[in-house]
């Protein structure tokens, strides 16, 4: 219990730089996150600012370079769609342009691919075998990963 009632360390702006570029460092960091840290060591919002951009600039923090890496590794690793991808960006407060390039990255071929993996690993007996409820709850379980309908029903369809 005694982690819950620890004081939160402040630290200097030149602390929260370094530990800033460690941060980002170790993996790629949306800015909001970035910002968010800051605040969460005490800084103030010239500080914060100030840091965000000098990390820019010294390429420690790159949105896009982020998203691209965001989309990606959640496409191959949890095997997200597009619209969830697209939601948690968006929640990450990336910029539309940035999200519609880092959507790009993803190969329509690898994707497509991605539903099918999806799908075999779902149902243990063929496409055609299932009941019109059974077809529902695959399809619901899919956009529920964050796939287009439209790309669901073709693949379907496909093995039907």
């Amino acid at each position: 219990m005694d982690e819950w009632n620890r004081e939160k360390k402040i630290f200097t702006p030149r602390q929260a730089k370094q530990k800033a570029e460690s941060y980002c460092a170790y993996q790629e960091r949306a800015q909001q996150e970035v910002r968010d840290k800051l605040y969460e060591w005490g800084l103030h919002q010239t500080d914060v600012e100030q840091i965000i951009s000098t990390l820019i600039e010294e390429n420690f923090l790159n949105e896009e370079r982020f998203a691209k890496a965001y989309a990606l590794g959640k496409f191959r690793m949890k095997g997200w769609g597009k619209i969830k991808i697209k939601q948690h960006l968006k929640g990450k407060r990336v910029s539309d342009p940035l999200i519609r390039i880092a959507l790009r990255e993803i190969e329509l071929e690898d994707y497509e691919e991605k539903v099918r993996e999806t799908i075999e690993k779902r149902i243990n007996k063929p496409i055609s075998l299932l009941s019109f409820v059974e077809k529902s709850k695959l399809k619901t379980f899919l956009l529920s990963k964050g796939f287009e309908s439209d790309i669901i029903n073709q693949i379907i369809s496909n093995y039907d």
